[in-house]
């Protein structure tokens, strides 16, 4: 075992140690599913449905992500934690929506056959960037859980609150282990990562965009609980450089030479967060949504 796989092998087991002894959470123990409100909007069932759907790709995201770091061992594993703790928040969700009286379970079923008529594919194709699009990709998602919490809060729901807050848990525990092997990645090339960074960035979109049934309609009533551009840069940009001690012009620099690339043509397409906007930038240009 190198040095490097040596110090990320031990970065998953701090995070595996912390999970097994403050985080698990039980399906069927610990959801106050009799303080779920049937009353409630059918908008926050539908984002409910929504976050579902996107869960739902787990096969796809186990398949690609842990073929991509099969032969490093800490991160390997930690996909195989991923996959476990992912399983729960899709199968709570469909509890949620079954038990909440909002859809059937024929319903469902259909939904589950949209979802697996199409495949998601690994946006990026190395085990760096992948990382750090985990690393985006789960701090972006545990604000908006933490945003719907607050939604469902505000509904009465007592039921989806816990789920959702439970979620968003398991969510910034992610980030955070991606964002520990980051750090030890800048520490071993500072430069490459830095770039793989920037690359990513300037590339990055949210996994339901283009597979998701009626995604864009779909967009519209997420966008309502307050999850925009700005909100990206000031909870998932700026919080994600702050941890990784990356700064401002570090970051400008590798992100210029990101954007020169994708205008030479080096994008798959043009989309950047939602395919909405440009990459995120310090000098003012952002992505002008998120999705979940």
């Amino acid at each position: 075992m190198s040095r490097l796989e040596e110090k990320i092998f031990q970065e998953y087991m701090t995070f595996f140690e912390k999970a097994e002894r403050e985080r698990r959470w039980n399906v069927f123990q610990d959801i106050p599913w009799d303080r779920v409100n049937k009353e409630a909007s059918e908008e926050l069932a539908l984002c409910a449905e929504t976050f579902c759907s996107v869960e739902m790709y787990l096969p796809d995201y186990v398949a690609g992500g842990i073929n991509l770091v099969r032969k490093y061992f800490g991160q390997a594993w930690f996909q195989a934690n991923w996959a476990y703790e992912e399983s729960k928040h899709s199968l709570t969700l469909m509890q949620y929506l079954l038990r909440s009286g909002k859809r059937t379970e024929e319903q469902l079923t259909d939904l589950q056959h949209q979802i697996f008529a199409k495949k998601w594919d690994l946006p990026f194709h190395t085990p760096r960037q992948m990382t750090f699009y985990g690393c985006v990709q789960e701090m972006a998602t545990f604000v908006i859980y933490v945003k719907h919490r607050e939604r469902a809060a505000a509904e009465s729901d007592e039921c989806l609150r816990t789920i959702y807050d439970y979620i968003a848990r398991d969510e910034i525990a992610h980030c955070r282990f991606y964002q520990s092997v980051i750090k030890v990645l800048l520490e071993e090339d500072r430069a490459g990562t830095l770039s793989d960074m920037a690359h990513v960035f300037a590339n990055f979109e949210m996994p339901g965009v283009g597979i998701v049934p009626d995604y864009d309609s779909r967009i519209l009533k997420m966008r309502e609980a307050g999850v925009d551009r700005s909100v990206f840069i000031q909870k998932v940009y700026m919080p994600i450089l702050k941890y990784l001690g990356v700064n401002r012009h570090e970051m400008l620099v590798a992100q210029r030479a990101a954007l020169d690339l994708r205008r030479g043509g080096e994008r798959r397409h043009d989309t950047s967060i939602e395919g909405l906007a440009g990459a995120p930038n310090l000098d003012g240009a952002a992505p002008q949504a998120l999705s979940a």
